[in-house]
């Protein structure tokens, strides 16, 4: 079986750039080794949610996704605060001030993850066929071609392999891509609230020296927490019952929305940083968690991702004469064109989890003032703001 594009991930990323793909006419086939969970029947919520910038939004909405979620499932976020470790400290954004419509749209993995696998289903013609559930077990690289060997004995040849298959990418891993790589030593704990006071669609942000917590808007008094906290501070937050939880947020959040009561289970996972030294080589690329890995502190791993498919689609859709949509020099644009938005996220992000876990006491203030400094100063928030809404 002949593909142009073999894409191995179906995740939001993956997915997405077949998506985008479309009416290209290029051959691409999508491999997946398992089918997204179905939308349950009730209206519980999913513990796993997204800060969707205004530039993914527009992305997603161009490929006829973000239309097919539910708007009662999305919410706009209007004011982001965020607290630094001193009690004083603040900074403030405000879509009205930087004249836009909204900073952020909070939406479910779950709800994305079925808008795009639709997409893909309707999709009648021969250009797209999907493999799922299917296992890659060997990539072998060829100089016109890359075949790839599923655990079923078939074998399918690409003249380009996009990986799209996590932060421990396999497809990384065969391709013997050098990864740099650090653990955090924190956990991620996710978990959905209802609040006693409404949010008003603000998403607040707390720098703790345990760790960040994060509180974003969902529908009506709801909000989504994810509490990326210390390895010890996590497993006793992991311990707690229902109620102290609610407690232990409320009180670290200093009760900025009253009393909680919990919609979802706790969920934890582990945080690391990965940096990729190379997102091409001939007929491979890597787009998503697979190509970096970043701290969720500034909520904006899964919009790199989906730059990185947004780019990647240009570029291919408009290679010109290039018939070889895996030739190198082809690929190393949308390296090129990738390589300068993911370093500054990533040493922002990482600077900044550095930055606020250190007991230094000059750090500690340091780091704090540049929080009040930055509040007053309108043209450097909006430059704050730039990567985040693109």
């Amino acid at each position: 079986m002949r593909f142009d594009i073999v894409v191995i991930g179906g995740g939001l990323v993956g997915a997405s750039l077949v998506v985008a793909l479309k009416g290209s006419g290029l051959k691409i086939a999508l491999i997946e080794s398992r089918l997204p969970a179905p939308l349950p029947n009730d209206t519980s919520w999913d513990s796993r949610v997204y800060a969707i910038s205004p530039g993914s939004a527009a992305f997603l909405q161009t490929l006829g996704l973000w239309q097919q979620v539910e708007a009662a499932r999305i919410t706009p976020v209007y004011e982001m605060k965020v607290f630094g470790d001193d009690g004083a400290a603040r900074l403030d954004f405000s879509a009205y001030e930087s004249g836009l419509s909204e900073l952020a749209f909070i939406a479910e993995n779950r709800q994305l993850q079925t808008a795009v696998w639709n997409a893909l289903t309707s999709i009648v013609d021969e250009s797209v066929t999907v493999f799922c559930p299917a296992q890659c077990i060997s990539l072998v690289w060829h100089e016109s071609r890359v075949d790839i060997q599923l655990a079923d004995g078939s074998v399918l040849q690409a003249a380009l392999v996009v990986g799209a298959d996590g932060v421990n990418s396999w497809v990384r891993k065969q391709a013997k891509i050098e990864a740099a790589q650090h653990a955090y030593h924190q956990i991620g704990i996710v978990a959905n609230f209802s609040a006693e006071i409404s949010h008003f669609n603000t998403a607040y942000q707390w720098f703790r020296r345990d760790g960040v917590l994060a509180l974003l808007p969902l529908p009506d008094k709801r909000v989504s927490m994810v509490w990326s906290a210390n390895e010890s501070q996590a497993s006793k937050l992991r311990d707690l019952s229902d109620e102290a939880l609610c407690c232990q947020v409320a009180e670290a959040a200093n009760h900025i929305l009253g009393k909680f009561q919990l919609v979802t289970e706790p969920v934890g996972f582990p945080l690391n940083f990965v940096h990729v030294k190379t997102l091409a080589k001939p007929r491979l690329v890597l787009i998503g968690d697979a190509a970096h890995g970043i701290h969720p502190l500034a909520g904006q791993g899964v919009n790199l991702g989906l730059r990185d498919a947004r780019e990647l689609a240009a570029i291919l859709m408009n290679r010109g004469l290039q018939s070889d949509c895996g030739d190198f020099m082809l690929l190393r644009r949308y390296e090129r064109a990738r390589k300068e938005d993911i370093l500054a996220m990533e040493f922002v992000t990482d600077g900044l989890q550095k930055l606020f876990s250190s007991p230094d006491p000059i750090l500690i203030r340091l780091r704090n003032l540049g929080f009040e400094i930055a509040n007053r100063l309108p043209l450097l928030k909006n430059r704050l703001m730039q990567h985040a809404l693109s």
